[in-house]
């Protein structure tokens, strides 16, 4: 398997692009916004029993405009670093991944989010996103701890983590409100020492 590439843009150091031959997870830019419409529309029945419930203008142009404002001012503030997973070769945009509530000082740690659009889910994108993602969150943001948190119901997500090294660590009842409704989730994390090359197996 080639090795990853990680590249950085010097002439823009405000942002960032994490990439390999086939992957580019890169920092959401205007322009992204028909792909992502078409996307997030298409695959709207099957995202929506994992995440807070839709607002009403969610798939606005002015919403995601927004959307990419706060995240820079996340990125920039170091609270957080939302990027968006492409295929490399074409730009087309696949899902998204998110490193947030990124804590410095005793803590040094992070949580992840993730999506995937429906018709590329179960195909290893988003277990390949994550053997980008990690080395870059323990070499280049030198945090010490991953946290992430998911329904007990998506067993996909519990087995993509599971399958990247994390390790379940306790349950957390009516953690996050998804889909307009307090739900209890399952709490996952992987430590810089924990981190190993992981089996190459779609989820």
């Amino acid at each position: 398997m080639a090795r990853s590439v990680f590249r950085f843009l010097s002439r823009q150091p405000e942002s960032v692009e994490i990439a390999n031959e086939d992957y580019l997870l890169r920092l959401p830019r205007y322009a992204d916004y028909r792909q992502w419409y078409q996307l997030r529309s298409a695959s709207r029945s099957f995202l929506e029993p994992w995440e807070p419930s839709w607002r009403t203008d969610e798939m606005t142009e002015s919403a995601f405009r927004g959307r990419v404002i706060r995240n820079e001012q996340e990125f920039a503030s170091g609270q957080a670093v939302p990027l968006f997973l492409f295929h490399k070769h074409d730009e087309v945009l696949l899902g998204g991944l998110t490193i947030g509530h990124i804590r410095r000082g005793a803590a040094q740690n992070c949580m992840i989010g993730y999506w995937m659009g429906q018709k590329y889910a179960g195909q290893g994108h988003m277990h390949a996103a994550l053997q980008l993602t990690i080395p870059y969150i323990f070499s280049t943001l030198e945090l010490h701890r991953i946290e992430a948190a998911c329904i007990p119901e998506n067993t996909r997500s519990i087995r993509l983590l599971e399958k990247a090294g994390f390790e379940r660590e306790g349950y957390l009842r009516q953690y996050l409100k998804i889909n307009g409704q307090w739900r209890d989730h399952l709490m996952f994390s992987l430590l810089s020492a924990d981190a190993v090359p992981s089996r190459n197996m779609p989820l």
